[in-house]
This record gives C-alpha cells, sequence and structure tokens, in this order.
C-alpha cells in the first residue's frame, strides 16, 4: 500500500503493487519514513503552489496544470498524488547490477509506502540520491537525512564566517539541525527563535547561546539590535536563517539583521506573503536576501564543487557519526496503517511535534 492525497484534507491508504528490480534498483520493504511537516501539510491543506499549478521546468515558471504535461507524478498510475520524500527501508530484492546484498538499509527520497523500487546513486532534481546507510546508523535518525540536506544547503548559503551571530527563526526539525549545522560552522553565537516553548528549550539543548520568543515584547529584531547599539551598521544579527516559512517571520528576520546582513530563507514560504513590508529595513539596510533551496533542479552555489550528492553524502555522514542528533527532536512514531488519521491531527495542531515518524 501506499499513502495518497484525493483532494484537500482526503488521505488514504491504496493498493501499491511493486514489480521486480530492474537494472540499478533495488526493492525495498519500508522500516520507517518521516512525514515533512511544511511541505507535506500545505499539500494536504491546498496551500501549496502544487495544489493548482506546476513548476515548468524550462520556463522555471509555475503555471495552471496541464493534464498529462509535467505535472509531478503525470505517469503514476495510482490514484490521487504522493506525499513523502523520507523512507528508510531494508533491501529484499537486487536487480542487476547491483552489488549490495539483500538486508542492507537505504534512504531513499521517495512517498511513503509499505514498499517500493528505487534507483541507487543517480542525482535526482527533486529529491536527494538513495544511499545505502552504514552499519550502525539507526533507521530512525536516517530518516531525519533529507531534512539535514535542506538543513546543510540553508548554512551552506549562508556562508557564516567564524564568530559570527546567527539566528535561527523557526526550531522544527529543519531549524534544530541548524542550530546545530551553524555551530559546527563557527558561528560565535546562535539565537534560536520559536513560538514554542519546549522547541526553544531543545534548542538549547541543541547547542544555541540563547532563546528568544517572537511573542514576547520588543521582539527578537529590537532586542537583538539594542544589544548591539553603539555598533551602528553592525548592530543586529550577521546571518538570519528562516525555517518556519512564515511571511510574518521573513519580516522579522530581514529587520534582524545587520545592515547588509545576510537572511536565509529556507522554509516554504505559502501564500502572497502580504507581512512583507519592504519599504522598511528591506530597502533602507540593504540586506541579501537568499533563497535556499536545493532540489527541483536548482543547483548549488558553488556547483560543480558542492553537489546534491556530496550534499546527501555529507548529511548522511554527520548523522552517523554523531555530530548531528536527532532523537530529541523525533515526538512521535505512527503505524503506516493510522497515517491518514495523523495529517488533520498534526494541522490541527502543528507544534504538538517536532518530528513524526510512520512505522511500518
Amino acid at each position: 500500500r501506499a499513502l495518497r492525497l484525493l483532494g484537500p484534507g482526503q488521505l488514504a491508504l491504496v493498493p501499491a503493487p511493486v514489480g521486480s528490480p530492474g537494472p540499478g534498483e533495488v526493492r525495498l520493504r519500508a522500516i520507517v519514513s518521516g512525514i515533512s511537516h511544511g511541505t507535506e501539510l500545505h499539500l494536504v491543506g491546498g496551500s501549496s503552489p502544487f495544489a493548482d499549478r506546476d513548476l515548468d521546468p524550462g520556463l522555471r515558471r509555475f503555471l495552471p496544470h496541464q493534464p498529462g504535461a509535467h505535472a509531478a507524478g503525470g505517469d503514476d498510475p495510482l490514484p490521487g498524488s504522493p506525499l513523502g520524500y523520507e523512507l528508510v527501508g531494508e533491501v529484499v530484492e537486487v536487480g542487476p547490477g547491483v552489488d549490495i546484498a539483500p538486508g542492507a538499509l537505504v534512504h531513499a527520497p521517495v512517498p511513503h509506502a509499505e514498499q517500493a523500487c528505487v534507483a541507487l546513486g543517480p542525482e535526482l532534481d527533486i529529491g536527494y540520491p538513495a544511499q545505502v546507510l552504514p552499519a550502525g546508523l539507526d533507521p530512525e535518525a536516517a530518516a531525519c537525512l533529507s531534512l539535514a540536506a535542506v538543513a546543510l544547503f540553508a548554512v551552506h548559503d549562508a556562508r557564516i564566517d567564524v564568530g559570527d551571530e546567527v539566528v535561527v527563526s523557526g526550531l522544527g526539525a529543519i531549524g534544530l539541525l541548524a542550530v546545530q549545522l551553524a555551530r559546527a560552522s563557527g558561528a560565535g553565537r546562535v539565537v534560536g527563535v520559536d513560538p514554542l516553548a519546549d522547541r526553544r528549550a531543545l534548542a538549547l539543548d541543541l547547542g544555541a547561546h540563547e532563546v528568544l520568543d517572537p511573542a514576547a515584547q520588543p521582539g527578537p529584531a529590537t532586542t537583538i539590535k539594542q544589544r548591539g547599539s553603539g555598533r551602528g551598521v553592525a548592530a543586529g544579527a550577521d546571518v538570519v536563517i528562516e525555517t518556519s516559512g512564515a511571511p510574518a517571520a521573513l519580516h522579522e528576520a530581514i529587520a534582524t539583521v545587520r545592515v547588509a546582513g545576510t537572511v536565509v530563507s529556507a522554509g516554504f514560504v505559502q501564500g502572497g506573503a502580504s507581512a512583507l513590508r519592504l519599504g522598511e529595513e528591506w530597502h533602507h539596510n540593504r540586506p541579501q536576501l537568499i533563497s535556499s533551496m536545493g532540489v527541483w533542479g536548482c543547483p548549488h552555489r558553488a556547483h560543480p564543487r558542492w553537489d546534491r550528492r556530496r550534499i546527501a553524502a555529507t548529511a548522511l555522514r554527520l548523522l552517523a557519526e554523531g555530530q548531528l542528533r536527532t532523537a530529541p527532536l523525533i515526538g512521535q512514531r505512527v503505524p503506516f496503517e493510522h497515517a491518514p488519521e495523523v495529517y488533520p491531527r498534526l494541522a490541527a495542531d502543528p507544534g504538538g511535534s517536532t518530528k513524526v515518524l510512520l512505522t511500518y
């Protein structure tokens, strides 16, 4: 079976027969898969741009759906749309040319399903390459691999210098991974911002020097800039990595950085972003606003030195070596057969769990 989105808020498990793997492929039996709270909940709620439009890969524009054209999954025989891109499974069958044995564990950027056939190794436009897991890596940690790669892309885009003050806005799974990566990149001070107290506590446990509640007064931007009063144009954070995708949070991030500072927008921004008041700090303080996106055909800014294959391999190594802690991020484990029920709960209480895993 596979999990499918049949319409806004309508989820179901549908029969999904899986054939034998072809050349270079393996067939996986799922162990665990991770729900992406941002991407998947916006798809389920109908607020994603993909709800009524497709990204044209040639024009790099969102255009109205054209049946049978370039819609994601346009040749998919199953009803509805797939969800998910972070599955860890056990190899149960190998295709021609594959030199790993059944029983190996693999992370694959494929939707939530009980089984899947995947190709090993090739770089993908809309995901990270499938990778064989090193011995000893917990499958639950590996189910955070794609999110770790997103966080790594964002930290690379931030170009953090040793000693920089870095603010991470939004302390969901990606933000908490970014906190750890910012510390590893030499940030002199890391400040986490989130309205939820339990997430702020997690950020402190994972290496943040300070946490701020955006609902408190005078707010993160004023708090951080008042600390630097007297430094003139240098007052403010050097870098803000915004991971929540909330337009108001992105506006606050722009207001938080120093003159000509850097704002990395790594969250999936929804809607028209009317909360952005671009005539204020954006125009007068000249910050650099960077969209951080590592999939859908977007190359790394340092390509070809860095590509998705190297990003994924680096994220996997950091997880395997324990340099990225993921166990504190996992809040719920839900059996796959209950997957259609968990999404409405997450939509009603998106802060109720930092990371939700489906178990098989």
